[in-house]
């Protein structure tokens, strides 16, 4: 079990690493943490896979683990049903029961390769295993009472929702997050709740709920948002969200979100998104130039080995050094089959790279070809409406696409059986 030398906690490894953004009480949380605690973060169950931008909770609480916790993992099933305001500009799509049921048991899968749930390690449990069952006459008066509508008005996830349109079904999201802090206290000995920088009016209204009705302490801990170093959300790309479900996106293209990771980004990254000793993160994060190459490599290879397992991040890495070589004959390339008759015709160089999806349409293509940026078994195409034939082909039949440095396709023929 991972330990930090000098009688070090895993709250230093968490600050160490770039996970802590603000706490309540940090001398009390210091003290606590050298014991063993229970702690919890709630997760959002309108998708059926986490995505890389859920990643900062999740590895928060394999940290708590490593270091002899126990993390709760909330799935927010009956608070799905109301909406969390908080980070967002308009309404959520609130889900059926069906719909929130199904993403839970989809999600419970991701959990596993994180947490480790034998012998009550780690719990995963259901909100709506107790919010649906509340009577609402009964929450107002042993809950609501306790809540101040003008402190409430004054948190920033609501200000912000007040001049677009905040529904009374979300005013209440509050209550019910901090009814969720007390029944874990209460049933779970549950001291502690995780989460990203805009759950922070949540989490202190359930430590405050706790000592109102308990009269006992309990603490918080937030996570900074992550921003690339180009001022962009963690986790989203020109084709949208990556995606932990490797039906969604494949070991391959979630090696290859890593690895194309900016230069800058490179050690702050490998601190937050793999469990490797701050020792090497600060080793692999001080190479330079060419060298940086393998640092990224390294993020890559641990953080697919994390959710997809060694040997699917030993055939992502495989494929991706397949490519960079400029071979692309590896056969774990992201292939598309295409029929023969295509190329003894012949085909515009900007429509077969719209066809293949490297583009998102043709004058995209065009674009891409006229700014240089297109090859062709490592040979840069000069003219968009050159014709793409048969003697591209390897004698295996494959052909490799490059569209700038980061995207990659092999084309293999289809032949037609007799």
């Amino acid at each position: 079990m991972e330990r930090m030398e000098h009688g070090g906690t895993v709250f230093d490894v968490l600050q160490e690493r770039g996970f802590i953004e603000q706490v309540t009480d940090e001398t009390e949380l210091r003290e606590l943490l050298k014991g063993k605690v229970t702690c919890y973060i709630g997760f959002d169950p309108t998708a059926s896979s986490f995505h890389v931008g859920n990643l900062v909770p999740i590895m928060a609480l394999a940290h708590m683990q490593r270091h002899g916790h126990r993390p709760i993992t909330l799935v927010g099933g009956g608070t799905g049903l109301v909406g969390d305001p908080s980070g967002k500009d308009q309404m959520r799509q609130i889900l059926t029961y069906e719909e929130i049921a199904r993403n839970g048991e989809a999600q419970k899968k991701q959990f596993a390769h994180f947490l480790d749930f034998s012998g009550g390690r780690a719990l995963l449990l259901n909100n709506a295993d107790w919010l649906t069952k509340l009577n609402y006459i009964d929450f107002l008066r042993d809950i609501g009472v306790h809540f101040s509508v003008n402190r409430m008005l004054a948190a920033e996830s609501v200000k912000i929702r007040l001049e677009t349109g905040l529904s009374f079904i979300e005013f209440n999201y509050q209550l019910l997050q901090a009814y969720d802090f007390w029944h874990l206290f209460k049933h779970y000995e549950c001291l502690i709740q995780m989460g990203g920088s805009d759950q922070w009016g949540n989490i202190v209204a359930g430590t405050d709920l706790i000592r109102r009705l308990e009269g006992k302490q309990a603490y918080g801990i937030t996570f900074p948002l992550i921003m690339t170093a180009d001022g962009k959300k963690m986790g989203k790309t020109e084709k949208g969200a990556v995606w932990l479900d490797s039906e969604r996106t494949s070991p391959y293209d979630y090696y290859q979100f890593w690895i194309n990771t900016d230069d800058r980004d490179v050690k702050r990254f490998l601190a937050l998104f793999t469990f490797l000793p701050m020792g090497e993160v600060g080793l692999y994060g001080s190479l330079e130039g060419a060298e940086i190459r393998r640092a990224k490599e390294i993020l890559a290879f641990e953080a697919t080995k994390i959710v997809h397992g060694q040997e699917e991040a030993e055939k992502a890495k495989e494929a991706s050094r397949a490519l960079f070589s400029g071979s692309g004959e590896d056969e774990n390339v992201p292939t598309v089959e295409m029929d023969r008759d295509i190329f003894e015709k012949g085909i515009a160089a900007f429509k077969l790279f719209e066809r293949t999806g490297l583009c998102s349409s043709g004058s995209e293509a065009r674009r891409l070809i006229e700014q240089g940026g297109a090859y062709i078994n490592n040979q840069r195409v000069e003219r968009f409406d050159r014709l793409v034939a048969m003697k591209e082909f390897s004698e295996n039949n494959r052909m490799f696409l490059r569209a700038g440095k980061k995207k990659y396709l092999s084309i293999k023929i289809f032949e037609k059986s007799a």
